[in-house]
Protein backbone atom coordinates (compact mmCIF):
# COMPACT_ATOMS: atom_id res chain seq x y z
CA UNK A 1 0.00 0.00 0.00
CA UNK A 2 2.79 2.42 0.93
CA UNK A 3 4.60 1.63 -2.32
CA UNK A 4 1.46 2.32 -4.35
CA UNK A 5 0.89 5.57 -2.46
CA UNK A 6 4.42 6.74 -3.20
CA UNK A 7 3.97 5.86 -6.87
CA UNK A 8 0.76 7.92 -7.06
CA UNK A 9 2.50 10.82 -5.30
CA UNK A 10 5.41 10.70 -7.73
CA UNK A 11 3.03 10.74 -10.68
CA UNK A 12 0.94 13.72 -9.62
CA UNK A 13 4.00 15.79 -8.71
CA UNK A 14 5.22 15.29 -12.28
CA UNK A 15 1.89 15.76 -14.06
CA UNK A 16 0.50 18.75 -12.12
CA UNK A 17 3.38 21.22 -12.81
CA UNK A 18 3.30 20.39 -16.52
CA UNK A 19 -0.49 20.74 -16.76
CA UNK A 20 -0.37 23.95 -14.71
CA UNK A 21 2.22 25.36 -17.12
CA UNK A 22 -0.03 24.45 -20.06
CA UNK A 23 -2.96 26.16 -18.34
CA UNK A 24 -0.74 29.22 -17.85
CA UNK A 25 0.14 29.28 -21.55
CA UNK A 26 -3.54 29.00 -22.55
CA UNK A 27 -4.77 31.73 -20.18
CA UNK A 28 -1.88 34.23 -20.33
CA UNK A 29 -3.13 37.78 -21.06
CA UNK A 30 -6.71 36.51 -21.47
CA UNK A 31 -9.84 37.91 -19.83
CA UNK A 32 -10.99 34.96 -17.76
CA UNK A 33 -14.61 34.27 -16.76
CA UNK A 34 -15.33 33.33 -13.16
CA UNK A 35 -15.41 29.55 -13.61
CA UNK A 36 -12.06 29.59 -15.43
CA UNK A 37 -10.54 31.60 -12.57
CA UNK A 38 -11.72 28.84 -10.24
CA UNK A 39 -9.99 26.21 -12.38
CA UNK A 40 -6.82 28.31 -12.55
CA UNK A 41 -6.86 28.68 -8.76
CA UNK A 42 -7.04 24.88 -8.36
CA UNK A 43 -3.99 24.38 -10.59
CA UNK A 44 -2.25 27.19 -8.71
CA UNK A 45 -2.66 25.30 -5.44
CA UNK A 46 -1.54 22.05 -7.10
CA UNK A 47 1.58 23.74 -8.49
CA UNK A 48 2.40 25.11 -5.04
CA UNK A 49 2.19 21.66 -3.44
CA UNK A 50 4.25 20.12 -6.25
CA UNK A 51 6.89 22.84 -5.86
CA UNK A 52 7.19 22.05 -2.15
CA UNK A 53 7.61 18.33 -2.91
CA UNK A 54 10.36 18.88 -5.47
CA UNK A 55 12.12 21.42 -3.22
CA UNK A 56 12.23 18.79 -0.47
CA UNK A 57 13.67 16.22 -2.90
CA UNK A 58 16.41 18.66 -3.86
CA UNK A 59 17.00 19.50 -0.19
CA UNK A 60 17.40 15.80 0.61
CA UNK A 61 19.91 15.39 -2.21
CA UNK A 62 21.95 18.53 -1.47
CA UNK A 63 21.40 18.66 2.29
CA UNK A 64 20.68 21.76 4.32
CA UNK A 65 20.99 24.68 4.00
CA UNK A 66 21.25 24.28 0.22
CA UNK A 67 17.69 23.00 -0.10
CA UNK A 68 16.04 26.04 1.48
CA UNK A 69 18.36 28.30 -0.52
CA UNK A 70 17.30 26.70 -3.82
CA UNK A 71 13.60 27.23 -3.09
CA UNK A 72 14.05 30.82 -1.87
CA UNK A 73 16.19 31.88 -4.81
CA UNK A 74 14.04 30.10 -7.42
CA UNK A 75 10.84 31.76 -6.23
CA UNK A 76 12.49 35.17 -5.95
CA UNK A 77 14.09 35.08 -9.41
CA UNK A 78 10.74 34.36 -11.04
CA UNK A 79 9.02 36.95 -8.86
CA UNK A 80 11.61 39.58 -9.81
CA UNK A 81 11.13 38.81 -13.50
CA UNK A 82 7.39 39.34 -13.06
CA UNK A 83 7.89 42.63 -11.21
CA UNK A 84 10.27 44.02 -13.82
CA UNK A 85 7.93 43.01 -16.65
CA UNK A 86 4.97 44.73 -15.00
CA UNK A 87 7.02 47.85 -14.26
CA UNK A 88 8.29 48.20 -17.81
CA UNK A 89 4.77 47.80 -19.22
CA UNK A 90 2.89 49.64 -16.49
CA UNK A 91 4.10 53.21 -16.87
CA UNK A 92 3.83 55.72 -14.02
CA UNK A 93 1.14 53.77 -12.18
CA UNK A 94 3.71 51.04 -11.44
CA UNK A 95 6.23 53.41 -9.84
CA UNK A 96 5.67 51.94 -6.35
CA UNK A 97 5.23 48.31 -7.46
CA UNK A 98 8.76 47.17 -6.54
CA UNK A 99 8.62 48.88 -3.15
CA UNK A 100 5.18 47.54 -2.27
CA UNK A 101 5.99 44.00 -3.38
CA UNK A 102 9.35 43.80 -1.61
CA UNK A 103 7.99 45.29 1.61
CA UNK A 104 5.02 42.91 1.56
CA UNK A 105 7.46 40.01 1.08
CA UNK A 106 9.55 41.18 4.03
CA UNK A 107 6.52 41.45 6.29
CA UNK A 108 5.11 38.08 5.22
CA UNK A 109 8.43 36.23 5.59
CA UNK A 110 9.89 37.92 8.69
CA UNK A 111 6.60 37.96 10.62
CA UNK A 112 4.22 35.53 8.92
CA UNK A 113 6.38 32.54 7.97
CA UNK A 114 8.77 33.04 10.89
CA UNK A 115 6.00 33.58 13.45
CA UNK A 116 3.86 30.71 12.21
CA UNK A 117 6.83 28.32 12.19
CA UNK A 118 7.78 29.23 15.78
CA UNK A 119 4.16 28.96 16.90
CA UNK A 120 3.67 25.51 15.35
CA UNK A 121 6.95 24.16 16.72
CA UNK A 122 6.32 25.60 20.18
CA UNK A 123 2.83 24.10 20.35
CA UNK A 124 4.14 20.67 19.42
CA UNK A 125 7.51 20.68 21.24
CA UNK A 126 6.97 23.40 23.94
CA UNK A 127 9.88 25.50 22.63
CA UNK A 128 11.27 26.23 19.17
CA UNK A 129 15.05 25.81 19.12
CA UNK A 130 17.34 27.31 16.48
CA UNK A 131 20.87 28.61 15.91
CA UNK A 132 21.26 32.26 16.90
CA UNK A 133 24.46 32.77 14.85
CA UNK A 134 22.90 31.88 11.51
CA UNK A 135 19.49 33.40 12.18
CA UNK A 136 21.00 36.59 13.58
CA UNK A 137 23.29 36.99 10.58
CA UNK A 138 20.35 36.61 8.18
CA UNK A 139 18.23 39.09 10.15
CA UNK A 140 21.10 41.61 10.19
CA UNK A 141 21.39 41.38 6.40
CA UNK A 142 17.64 41.84 5.95
CA UNK A 143 17.62 44.89 8.25
CA UNK A 144 20.61 46.45 6.49
CA UNK A 145 19.33 46.01 2.95
CA UNK A 146 15.77 47.05 3.84
CA UNK A 147 17.08 50.25 5.42
CA UNK A 148 19.51 51.08 2.62
CA UNK A 149 16.98 50.34 -0.13
CA UNK A 150 13.60 51.41 1.24
CA UNK A 151 14.12 53.77 4.21
CA UNK A 152 16.92 56.06 3.02
CA UNK A 153 15.11 57.13 -0.22
CA UNK A 154 12.48 58.84 1.96
CA UNK A 155 15.15 61.16 3.41
CA UNK A 156 17.50 61.79 0.48
CA UNK A 157 17.32 65.17 -1.27
CA UNK A 158 19.15 64.66 -4.58
CA UNK A 159 15.93 63.54 -6.33
CA UNK A 160 12.39 64.82 -5.72
CA UNK A 161 10.12 62.63 -3.61
CA UNK A 162 11.04 59.31 -1.95
CA UNK A 163 13.40 58.37 -4.77
CA UNK A 164 17.09 57.68 -5.25
CA UNK A 165 19.26 59.59 -7.66
CA UNK A 166 21.04 57.52 -10.30
CA UNK A 167 24.24 57.38 -8.23
CA UNK A 168 22.38 56.44 -5.05
CA UNK A 169 20.37 53.75 -6.84
CA UNK A 170 23.54 52.29 -8.34
CA UNK A 171 25.13 52.05 -4.91
CA UNK A 172 22.00 50.49 -3.37
CA UNK A 173 21.90 47.88 -6.16
CA UNK A 174 25.60 47.07 -5.80
CA UNK A 175 25.37 46.85 -2.01
CA UNK A 176 22.36 44.55 -2.28
CA UNK A 177 24.19 42.14 -4.57
CA UNK A 178 27.38 42.18 -2.48
CA UNK A 179 25.61 41.61 0.83
CA UNK A 180 23.44 38.86 -0.61
CA UNK A 181 26.47 37.18 -2.17
CA UNK A 182 28.34 37.30 1.14
CA UNK A 183 25.30 35.86 2.93
CA UNK A 184 25.08 32.93 0.50
CA UNK A 185 28.83 32.30 0.87
CA UNK A 186 28.53 32.34 4.65
CA UNK A 187 25.47 30.09 4.62
CA UNK A 188 26.77 27.45 2.24
CA UNK A 189 30.57 27.47 2.64
CA UNK A 190 32.38 29.16 5.50
CA UNK A 191 29.81 28.77 8.30
CA UNK A 192 27.34 26.22 7.03
CA UNK A 193 26.91 24.72 10.53
CA UNK A 194 25.34 28.00 11.72
CA UNK A 195 22.35 27.29 9.46
CA UNK A 196 21.72 23.63 10.35
CA UNK A 197 18.89 22.50 12.65
CA UNK A 198 19.96 22.03 16.27
CA UNK A 199 18.75 20.14 19.33
CA UNK A 200 17.76 21.69 22.66
CA UNK A 201 21.39 21.22 23.77
CA UNK A 202 22.67 23.19 20.78
CA UNK A 203 24.03 20.19 18.87
CA UNK A 204 23.38 19.70 15.15
CA UNK A 205 20.22 17.64 14.78
CA UNK A 206 20.41 14.26 13.08
CA UNK A 207 16.99 12.83 12.19
CA UNK A 208 15.90 9.51 10.81
CA UNK A 209 14.98 11.03 7.45
CA UNK A 210 18.59 12.08 6.99
CA UNK A 211 19.59 8.40 7.00
CA UNK A 212 17.06 7.55 4.28
CA UNK A 213 18.53 6.80 0.88
CA UNK A 214 19.36 9.96 -1.01
CA UNK A 215 17.65 10.60 -4.37
CA UNK A 216 19.71 9.75 -7.41
CA UNK A 217 21.30 12.47 -9.52
CA UNK A 218 18.69 11.84 -12.21
CA UNK A 219 15.81 12.15 -9.73
CA UNK A 220 17.28 15.35 -8.26
CA UNK A 221 17.79 16.81 -11.73
CA UNK A 222 14.20 16.00 -12.70
CA UNK A 223 12.94 17.60 -9.47
CA UNK A 224 15.01 20.71 -10.17
CA UNK A 225 13.47 20.99 -13.64
CA UNK A 226 9.94 20.39 -12.35
CA UNK A 227 10.52 22.86 -9.50
CA UNK A 228 11.28 25.55 -12.06
CA UNK A 229 8.20 24.65 -14.10
CA UNK A 230 6.01 24.63 -11.00
CA UNK A 231 7.28 28.01 -9.77
CA UNK A 232 6.81 29.62 -13.19
CA UNK A 233 3.26 28.29 -13.12
CA UNK A 234 2.69 29.57 -9.57
CA UNK A 235 3.81 33.12 -10.31
CA UNK A 236 2.16 33.20 -13.75
CA UNK A 237 -1.17 31.82 -12.54
CA UNK A 238 -1.09 34.22 -9.59
CA UNK A 239 -0.70 37.03 -12.12
CA UNK A 240 -3.57 35.52 -14.14
CA UNK A 241 -6.03 35.62 -11.24
CA UNK A 242 -4.89 39.10 -10.17
CA UNK A 243 -7.47 40.94 -12.38
CA UNK A 244 -10.23 39.06 -10.56
CA UNK A 245 -8.65 40.03 -7.25
CA UNK A 246 -8.39 43.65 -8.42
CA UNK A 247 -12.06 43.68 -9.40
CA UNK A 248 -13.05 42.25 -6.02
CA UNK A 249 -10.88 44.80 -4.20
CA UNK A 250 -12.36 47.69 -6.18
CA UNK A 251 -15.89 46.41 -5.65
CA UNK A 252 -15.23 46.27 -1.90
CA UNK A 253 -13.81 49.81 -1.92
CA UNK A 254 -10.40 48.69 -0.60
CA UNK A 255 -7.05 50.35 -1.41
CA UNK A 256 -5.13 49.01 -4.39
CA UNK A 257 -2.26 47.97 -2.11
CA UNK A 258 -4.39 45.01 -1.00
CA UNK A 259 -3.84 43.45 -4.43
CA UNK A 260 -0.10 43.42 -3.94
CA UNK A 261 -0.45 41.81 -0.52
CA UNK A 262 -2.74 39.10 -1.89
CA UNK A 263 -0.43 38.30 -4.81
CA UNK A 264 2.63 38.25 -2.53
CA UNK A 265 0.89 35.76 -0.25
CA UNK A 266 0.11 33.47 -3.18
CA UNK A 267 3.65 33.66 -4.56
CA UNK A 268 5.14 32.88 -1.12
CA UNK A 269 2.92 29.84 -0.56
CA UNK A 270 5.67 27.31 -1.45
CA UNK A 271 8.04 28.74 1.19
CA UNK A 272 5.23 28.91 3.75
CA UNK A 273 4.21 25.27 3.34
CA UNK A 274 7.83 24.05 3.27
CA UNK A 275 8.62 26.06 6.42
CA UNK A 276 5.60 24.68 8.29
CA UNK A 277 6.48 21.10 7.35
CA UNK A 278 10.01 21.64 8.64
CA UNK A 279 8.67 23.16 11.90
CA UNK A 280 6.40 20.14 12.42
CA UNK A 281 9.55 17.96 12.28
CA UNK A 282 11.21 20.23 14.87
CA UNK A 283 13.62 21.59 12.27
CA UNK A 284 12.92 25.24 13.04
CA UNK A 285 16.28 26.42 11.71
CA UNK A 286 15.26 25.21 8.26
CA UNK A 287 12.02 27.19 8.60
CA UNK A 288 13.94 30.33 9.56
CA UNK A 289 16.39 29.80 6.70
CA UNK A 290 13.42 29.80 4.33
CA UNK A 291 11.77 32.84 5.91
CA UNK A 292 14.77 35.14 6.24
CA UNK A 293 16.46 33.78 3.12
CA UNK A 294 13.37 34.61 1.06
CA UNK A 295 13.22 38.14 2.52
CA UNK A 296 16.90 38.70 1.80
CA UNK A 297 16.66 37.29 -1.73
CA UNK A 298 13.62 39.46 -2.42
CA UNK A 299 15.54 42.63 -1.56
CA UNK A 300 18.96 41.54 -2.80
CA UNK A 301 17.72 40.52 -6.25
CA UNK A 302 14.81 42.93 -6.81
CA UNK A 303 16.68 46.19 -6.19
CA UNK A 304 19.49 45.45 -8.70
CA UNK A 305 16.90 44.25 -11.24
CA UNK A 306 14.74 47.38 -10.98
CA UNK A 307 17.88 49.54 -11.01
CA UNK A 308 18.74 48.10 -14.42
CA UNK A 309 15.11 48.27 -15.57
CA UNK A 310 14.87 51.94 -14.53
CA UNK A 311 16.67 52.81 -17.76
CA UNK A 312 13.51 51.73 -19.65
CA UNK A 313 10.91 52.93 -17.16
CA UNK A 314 8.74 55.78 -18.40
CA UNK A 315 7.78 56.89 -14.89
CA UNK A 316 9.58 57.44 -11.56
CA UNK A 317 10.92 54.62 -9.41
CA UNK A 318 9.62 55.16 -5.88
CA UNK A 319 11.41 53.03 -3.28
CA UNK A 320 10.97 55.07 -0.08
CA UNK A 321 8.56 53.66 2.50
CA UNK A 322 5.76 55.65 4.08
CA UNK A 323 6.10 56.55 7.81
CA UNK A 324 3.70 53.84 9.03
CA UNK A 325 5.60 51.18 7.11
CA UNK A 326 8.93 52.39 8.49
CA UNK A 327 7.51 51.95 11.99
CA UNK A 328 6.46 48.38 11.12
CA UNK A 329 9.89 47.63 9.66
CA UNK A 330 11.62 48.95 12.79
CA UNK A 331 9.31 46.93 15.02
CA UNK A 332 9.96 43.81 12.94
CA UNK A 333 13.75 44.18 13.26
CA UNK A 334 13.62 44.86 17.02
CA UNK A 335 11.19 42.01 17.64
CA UNK A 336 13.21 39.65 15.44
CA UNK A 337 16.38 40.51 17.35
CA UNK A 338 14.75 39.81 20.72
CA UNK A 339 13.39 36.53 19.35
CA UNK A 340 16.75 35.37 18.00
CA UNK A 341 19.05 36.21 20.93
CA UNK A 342 17.82 33.52 23.39
CA UNK A 343 18.25 30.75 20.74
CA UNK A 344 14.79 29.43 21.58
CA UNK A 345 11.26 30.80 21.41
CA UNK A 346 7.81 30.02 22.75
CA UNK A 347 4.28 30.42 21.47
CA UNK A 348 4.39 34.01 22.75
CA UNK A 349 7.08 35.14 20.31
CA UNK A 350 5.37 33.40 17.42
CA UNK A 351 2.02 35.01 18.26
CA UNK A 352 3.59 38.48 18.56
CA UNK A 353 5.20 38.18 15.12
CA UNK A 354 1.86 37.15 13.65
CA UNK A 355 0.30 40.17 15.38
CA UNK A 356 2.70 42.47 13.54
CA UNK A 357 1.77 40.82 10.23
CA UNK A 358 -1.92 41.25 11.06
CA UNK A 359 -1.31 44.96 11.68
CA UNK A 360 0.41 45.25 8.29
CA UNK A 361 -2.62 43.67 6.61
CA UNK A 362 -4.99 45.97 8.58
CA UNK A 363 -3.04 49.04 7.43
CA UNK A 364 -3.12 47.77 3.85
CA UNK A 365 -6.91 47.48 4.03
CA UNK A 366 -7.44 50.63 6.11
CA UNK A 367 -4.41 52.96 5.77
Amino acid sequence: MITKLRAVTAQWTVVVPVVAFVVLALTWHENLPGWVVGVVACFLVGAVLAAVHHAEVIAHWTGEPFGSLVLAVAVTVIEVALIVTLMVDGGEKSSTLARDTVFAAVMITCNGILGLSILVAAIRYRTAVFNAEGTGAALACVATLATLSMVLPTFTTSAPGPQFSTTQLSYAATASLVVYGLYVTTQTLRHRDYFLPVTAEGKIRVDDDEHASSPTLRAAGLSLLLLGVALVAVVGLAKGVSPTIESAVEAAGLPHAVVGVAIAMMVLLPETIAALRAALRNRVQTSLNLALGSALASIGLTIPAVAIASAWLSGPLVLGLEPAHMVLLTLTVVLGTLTVIPRRATMLQGAVHLGVLAEFVVLAVNP
